[in-house]
């Protein structure tokens, strides 16, 4: 699911030591089922299906074996097991769920706490905290830190935020169709563009200047999430560091990617070409690997370099 669907996380997973990265896998699957279900075209039992994922969820993480409910989707029964056994063995808060259960909310139409828009970045925190910020938290104590969990928590949330308002830039066009817009309508209105633009743009396949300005406004907002969370990859575990790096140039290169095509990605959507993406992790399995560390010198006494 991962691969199908998470490419650039798929392939910083996989510098990863394999219990660290089956752990990534089960978070990030159960993530992307929950995201389906909101997500699902005239779909108007959402609501109701997401509460029965969120109960059979925290029943699960309770340790009770409930009879599964049949309007649970099959690949989160399949799932549940593997996302459980993480989630113990790394011993991730459980409240870090409740809250993204809570966006998932924001995002189901036939619920009373959905939002299609957004209209200041303050209202849109609301939601990325438990979209994105608490995914980067719950992957603290997989990936390990040097310190204190507590000392990373900052730049791990200025790392998720990055990451979801890169979705949201580079989706924006889909998004539309959904009836959805994140990035903030007043931050929009600011350079002269609403809704109407927008979808105009996504049916003729061009980019207004204005909609260019704000593009490049809310990448200008984004790179500066990104500045303020490239410190804490150094407070990780060493050995995750090559893995967090590489997820964090090939997602910021998103951004570069939605100004090299001019801004115009209301009708496409724009993807780092997989020469840069092996260009960006190779170098990073070499330092992650045994291999790599013969290459690099950094051995034990027990290995002699060739």
């Amino acid at each position: 699911m991962t691969a199908q669907n998470g490419r650039t996380y798929f392939l910083a997973a996989r510098l990863l030591p394999a219990p660290r990265r089956r752990a990534v896998h089960a978070l990030y699957a159960f993530a992307r089922i929950v995201d389906d279900i909101v997500d699902e075209p005239g779909d108007d039992a959402g609501a109701a299906i997401l509460a029965a994922v969120e109960a059979t969820t925290f029943a699960a993480l309770d340790g009770r074996r409930d009879s599964a409910d049949p309007a649970l989707p099959a690949e989160l029964i399949r799932v549940l097991p593997a996302f459980v056994d993480s989630v113990t063995s790394f011993d991730i808060p459980h409240p870090y769920f409740r809250a993204f259960f809570a966006s998932m909310r924001m995002d189901a139409p036939d619920s009373p706490d959905y939002r299609p828009v957004y209209s200041t970045m303050s209202e849109l925190s609301e939601y990325t905290y438990g979209s994105a910020v608490v995914i980067g938290l719950q992957l603290l104590p997989v990936l390990g830190v040097s310190g204190t969990v507590e000392e990373a928590v900052p730049a791990a949330s200025d790392l998720g935020d990055a990451f979801q308002l890169t979705n949201f830039i580079r989706d924006v066009g889909e998004d539309l169709d959904r009836g959805r817009l994140y990035l903030p309508s007043r931050e929009f209105s600011a350079f002269g563009v609403d809704v109407p633009l927008l979808e105009h743009g996504r049916r003729t396949e061009t980019v207004d200047i204005r909609v260019q300005r704000a593009l490049a406004h809310f990448i200008a907002l984004t790179r500066a999430r990104y500045r303020a969370a490239e410190p804490g990859i150094a407070l990780l575990d060493a050995r995750v560091q090559p893995s967090i790096r590489t997820a964090f140039v090939l997602y910021g290169a998103i951004l570069e990617q939605v100004e090299d095509a001019g801004y115009r990605i209301l009708h496409r959507r724009v993807t780092v070409p997989s020469p840069t993406r092996l260009r960006v992790a190779i170098p990073g399995l070499v330092k992650s690997t045994t291999y790599g560390r013969i290459l690099t010198g950094r051995t034990d006494s027990r290995v002699r370099r060739p």
